[in-house]
């Protein structure tokens, strides 16, 4: 008996497969746990290692550091050579304060339309007989007294930096000491310092003039030339220190015998004589810069 075949015929149409299809919002989850999960680590690590966010800016810091320093690194060295010449050349003009101020070419007496003189009883009468007749002071002005005593002024009662302040002379000359051998050199020199300090800082283009102290006649018991030395060195050095100007008014007058010379005094008046205010603006016209 013939056997019976099963003939299975194969099917020219493929077996359908699953087709895989695009999900915007698995993609959300992925994206959403990816980052989840990136955060949770860089907080876990950020809490158990104190230095973690220190340690991240710095680094970042550095980098941006190195990348303007090769690109910009010529500019930034000629910037830092303009300064450093701005800065020798404002610290030479300082230092080439020479004092006392050496003798210089003569200068016109029109010199002392843009002066003001300041001074007590020592130059007070200088303007009546001289071309310096732009006087600030009054006999009771002095060097321990300078900031806090008044004047009169064509500005009113004030005191000397106040009308200085409003005046703005191109040179001021300043001789104070009238109160020397009553009040110590070193309370003198403190108040004086105040004033030329004061001075200088309000107005650096001011040229500034210590005028050191005349000699006396003859020693008395409480004023001597061997104190008023003295006090002209510590005038020199104050100038020095605060950056402006000494002349050596002292030695201008001086005698042989360290003295005041006689034709610089006057006997009737008890001060300094027509000839000594004379020298004194002759000396200036001499002594300047």
């Amino acid at each position: 008996m013939a056997k019976s075949k099963n003939v299975q015929r194969i099917s020219n149409k493929k077996r359908g497969r699953p087709k895989v299809r695009f999900s915007i919002w698995g993609m959300i989850i992925i994206f959403a746990l990816s980052f989840i999960s990136c955060f949770v680590l860089y907080m876990v690590a950020a809490n158990f290692n104190d230095d973690f966010f220190t340690e991240e800016f710095d680094n970042i810091i550095v980098e941006e550091e190195t990348t303007v320093s090769a690109n910009d690194e010529p500019q930034q060295d000629s910037a830092s050579d303009e300064e450093a010449v701005e800065t020798v050349t404002s610290a030479s003009e300082t230092v080439s304060i020479t004092n006392p101020v050496p003798q210089s070419a003569a200068v016109d007496a029109s010199y002392f339309d843009n002066c003001c003189l300041v001074t007590d009883s020592t130059l007070l009468d200088i303007g009546s007989c001289t071309d310096l007749n732009d006087v600030i002071g009054s006999y009771k002005l002095s060097a321990s007294g300078c900031n806090t005593m008044k004047v009169d002024t064509n500005y009113g009662t004030v005191t000397v930096y106040e009308t200085l302040q409003i005046k703005k002379p191109m040179n001021v000359y300043i001789m104070l000491g009238s109160d020397i051998g009553a009040v110590s050199v070193d309370d003198m020199i403190s108040n004086y310092s105040t004033l030329v300090s004061n001075l200088h800082s309000y107005s650096p283009d001011m040229h500034i003039y210590i005028m050191q102290l005349p000699p006396v006649i003859a020693d008395t018991d409480t004023v001597t030339n061997e104190l008023i030395n003295e006090y002209n060195t510590k005038l020199l050095n104050m100038a020095n220190n605060i950056g402006v100007y000494c002349i050596d008014t002292n030695t201008a007058l001086k005698s042989v015998d360290g003295n005041l010379s006689e034709e610089y005094w006057s006997a009737e008046t008890g001060t300094l004589s027509e000839a000594a205010y004379n020298a004194v603006t002759g000396y200036i016209l001499t002594h300047t810069v």
